[in-house]
C-alpha cells in the first residue's frame, strides 16, 4: 500500500470514526441550549468536562502516547501484550489516586473551577469520569493499532448516542446539573467494558514489566506536561471567564467554542489516522521532505476553510440559537482555528517524538500558554470572552512558530517560503480585514475567502497537477492489466477450445475404429 492510500485510509476510517463521535456533540449543542432554563447551567456542565479533562491528562500521565509509540518498537506478539498490559495496570492505578485525591478535595475543585464550594457532587461525577476515562483509552487502544476499522467506525458511532439518551431525559425532568456530567460517567463505563471484552487478550496481569513501565516512562513523563499545557490552551480560559466575569458568559463562550470546533472535525479526522500512519513511515529515507509536505497541505486547508466559515459564522448562530447566545459568534472564527493549529503543532512534534525527543515540546507549549493565561488576564476584563478567544490563538500562533524553528534546528522539516510563509502572511491580512468588519459584513467577507482559496489553489497547482496526473497513470495502468488479462483469458479459452476439437476428433476416431 502506498504512504498516500495510507494516509487516507487511516483518515477516512478512523477519522471518520472520530469524525462521528464530535459531531453528535455538535449537533446536539443547539437541543441542549433550547433545553437548558439558560447559560448559566450549560456553563457548569461545561466546567464539568474542563475539570475531567484536567485530572484525566494527570491520570493517564502520557502513557498512551509511549504505549502507542513501543507497540510498533517489534513484530513479537507478545512483547506487544506486555505493552498494552504494562501500560493498563499503571494508568490503573494512577486514575484511581487521581480520582481519590479529587473526592478528598471537591470543596476547593468546586470553589476553584465553579467560583463556589457548593457543587462537590459535580467534582464527584468528575471524579468517576475520570476513573473510567483514563483506562478507557488505554484499553481500547489495541483496537486502533491492528486497525480494526468497523468496530471503531460501531463505537464511535454508538456510545455518544448513548450519553445523549441517558442526558435528555434527565434535563427534562429538571436535572439540569447532573444531566450531562451523569450521562458521560455511564456512556464511559459502557464503552469500557465493551473494549475490555473486544480487547482482553492484550491485557493480563501476569504480562507486566515494569522494565517496561520504566521505558515507557522515559517517552511518557516528558509528554504530561505537554497535556497539561493543551488543557491551558483550551480549557483555563473557561475558569477565568467564570471567575472573572460569571459562568452565565461561560455558557455563552462554551457555545462559540463548540460551534467554533467545528474544525474538531478536520482535526479528529486527521489525528485519527495520523498517529499510526506517522510510526508506519518513521524509517523512510524522505519522511522529511513526506511530512513537510502533509504540514503544508493541512495548513492550507485550515486557513482556507477558516475563511470560508468566518464569512459566514455570525450568520449560522442567529439560525442555530437563541438570541441570549447570539454575541459568542465574534469568538468562533478564533476558535475554529485552534484546534487546527494544534494539529500542525502535532505533525511537527510527532517528528521529535519519532526521534524520542519530547523536552522541546515542553518548552515549547510553556511559552505559548504562558502567552494565553497573561492575555486572558488582560484582554477578558476589557472586551469579555473574544479576549479568551484572541488569547487562545495567539497562544498557539507562537507555539507553532517555536515548533516550525526548533524543526529547523534538527533538520526534521523543510520550510518553504510559497507553500509554508506566504499563505500565512495573506491569511492573517486577511482575517485582520474581516475583523475590522466585526467578522459580519458578509459582501466583503465571502469575496475575501474566495480570493484566499483561489490563492492557495495557485501556490499548489503544481502539486495538483501531479496529483491528476498519478491517478491517471493509475488508472491507465488498471486499464492495460484489464486488457492483457481479458486478452489472456481469450487466448486461454481459444486453446482450449482447440485442445477440446482434438480431443473429441481422436474420441470419435476411436469409436468408428471399434
Amino acid at each position: 500500500m502506498s504512504r498516500i492510500k495510507l494516509l487516507l485510509t487511516n483518515f477516512f476510517v478512523y477519522g471518520f470514526g472520530g469524525i462521528i463521535s464530535n459531531l453528535i456533540p455538535l449537533i446536539m449543542v443547539p437541543i441542549i441550549t433550547r433545553l437548558m432554563p439558560n447559560s448559566f447551567y450549560y456553563g457548569l456542565s461545561d466546567l464539568s468536562t474542563t475539570i475531567v479533562s484536567l485530572f484525566s491528562a494527570l491520570a493517564v500521565m502520557g502513557m498512551y502516547d509511549a504505549m502507542f509509540r513501543m507497540f510498533f518498537e517489534k513484530k513479537d506478539d507478545d512483547y506487544k501484550k506486555d505493552i498494552c498490559s504494562s501500560a493498563f495496570v499503571f494508568t490503573m492505578i494512577t486514575s484511581v489516586f487521581v480520582a481519590f485525591v479529587m473526592i478528598l478535595l471537591q470543596q476547593p475543585i468546586s470553589r476553584l473551577f465553579y467560583s463556589d464550594p457548593k457543587y462537590g457532587n459535580l467534582v464527584m461525577l468528575c471524579a468517576a469520569s475520570v476513573l473510567i476515562g483514563a483506562t478507557n483509552s488505554i484499553i481500547a487502544a489495541p483496537t486502533r493499532m491492528q486497525n480494526k476499522k468497523t468496530i471503531f467506525l460501531i463505537a464511535n458511532t454508538i456510545f455518544p448516542i448513548l450519553s445523549y439518551a441517558i442526558a435528555i431525559p434527565l434535563i427534562l425532568n429538571g436535572y439540569y446539573l447532573i444531566a450531562l456530567p451523569l450521562a458521560t460517567v455511564i456512556s464511559g463505563a459502557s464503552k469500557e467494558l465493551t473494549f475490555a471484552i473486544i480487547n482482553q487478550k492484550w491485557f493480563r496481569l501476569r504480562r507486566v514489566n515494569w522494565k517496561y513501565i520504566g521505558s515507557m516512562l522515559k517517552i511518557a513523563l516528558p509528554l504530561l506536561p505537554n497535556f497539561i499545557i493543551y488543557w491551558i490552551f483550551n480549557s483555563s480560559d473557561r475558569v477565568m471567564i467564570s471567575n472573572i466575569l460569571n459562568p452565565d458568559q461561560e455558557g455563552i463562550y462554551a457555545v462559540s467554542s463548540k460551534i467554533g470546533h467545528i474544525s474538531q472535525l478536520i482535526y479528529t479526522a486527521f489525528a485519527g489516522g495520523w498517529q499510526f500512519f506517522a510510526f508506519s513511515i518513521m524509517r523512510d529515507k524522505d519522511n522529511k521532505e513526506f511530512i513537510s509536505k502533509v504540514f503544508n497541505v493541512m495548513m492550507a486547508i485550515s486557513l482556507g476553510t477558516t475563511l470560508l466559515g468566518t464569512s459566514i459564522c455570525k450568520f449560522g448562530v442567529e439560525i442555530l440559537f437563541e438570541e441570549e447566545y447570539w454575541s459568542c459568534y465574534i469568538c468562533i472564527p478564533y476558535l475554529y482555528l485552534a484546534p487546527l493549529l494544534l494539529m500542525l503543532f502535532q505533525i511537527g512534534t510527532n517528528q521529535l517524538l519519532v526521534i524520542k525527543k519530547t523536552w522541546p515540546n515542553v518548552i515549547i507549549l510553556s511559552l505559548g500558554a504562558i502567552a494565553n493565561i497573561i492575555l486572558n488576564l488582560v484582554l477578558i476584563p476589557i472586551i469579555g470572552i473574544e479576549g479568551a478567544s484572541i488569547a487562545t490563538f495567539i497562544g498557539y500562533f507562537i507555539s507553532i512558530v517555536l515548533c516550525l524553528i526548533v524543526l529547523k534546528h534538527y533538520k526534521l522539516i523543510v520550510i518553504d517560503f510559497w507553500q509554508t510563509i506566504l499563505p500565512a502572511i495573506v491569511f492573517i491580512v486577511l482575517f485582520s480585514v474581516m475583523r475590522l468588519n466585526s467578522f459580519s459584513t458578509y459582501w466583503i467577507n465571502i469575496p475575501l475567502a474566495f480570493i484566499y482559496i483561489v490563492f492557495l489553489i495557485l501556490i499548489y497547482i503544481k502539486d495538483i497537477k501531479i496529483g491528476i496526473n498519478k491517478i491517471k497513470n493509475k488508472k491507465d495502468d488498471r486499464a492495460i492489466k484489464e486488457i492483457k488479462v481479458s486478452s489472456d483469458n481469450h487466448e486461454n479459452n481459444v486453446l482450449t477450445e482447440d485442445d477440446s476439437d482434438y480431443e473429441e476428433n481422436i474420441l470419435n476416431n476411436s469409436i468408428k475404429q471399434e
